[in-house]
């Protein structure tokens, strides 16, 4: 029963009509499936260390900032996945230092699309600034956890 309810939820996080939900591997790629199928719109997984399949595929890849771990990852999706014009969502199962969005927010701008904000389960962000810098919304704040 939650599940069915978890893509509606954040889908309703915000108002500005999404035509593609971005969600980074592994739990992003779930929660964002989840979402992207209950606004009936198309769905991108942004995947780590991004490699092309074939000569022919073009790719938009960018490094994070440091993460909970201190790592930087490469994150990145096939180009043509996101076009311009398109508005993107990013939904993800938890948010803490904001690395992950930031660099989605990033490719989204570097496909010339429009970057909506960042939706989550759990907001455990480090810096407060980057609710708004974002925009994040969230389901719960870890403080209530």
């Amino acid at each position: 029963m939650l599940l069915r309810e978890l893509g509606p939820a954040l889908g309703a996080l915000y108002d500005g009509a999404p035509t593609v939900v971005l969600g980074p591997v592994s739990r992003g790629s779930l929660v964002g499936a989840l979402t992207a199928a209950a606004l009936g719109i198309g769905f991108v997984e942004m995947r780590k260390d991004a490699t092309q399949a074939t000569d022919s595929d073009r790719w938009v890849r960018r490094t994070t900032a440091p993460d909970y771990r201190d790592r930087h990852e490469v994150f990145g999706f096939r180009r043509d996945l996101v076009r311009a014009g398109d508005r993107v969502l990013m939904v993800d199962d938890w948010i803490d230092t904001g690395a992950t969005a930031r660099t989605a927010r990033a490719l989204v701008e570097d496909c010339g699309a429009r970057w909506i904000g960042a939706a989550c389960i759990v907001d455990g962000l480090t810096d407060p600034r980057l609710r708004h810098d974002l925009p994040l919304r969230s389901l719960i704040d870890i403080h209530r956890l």
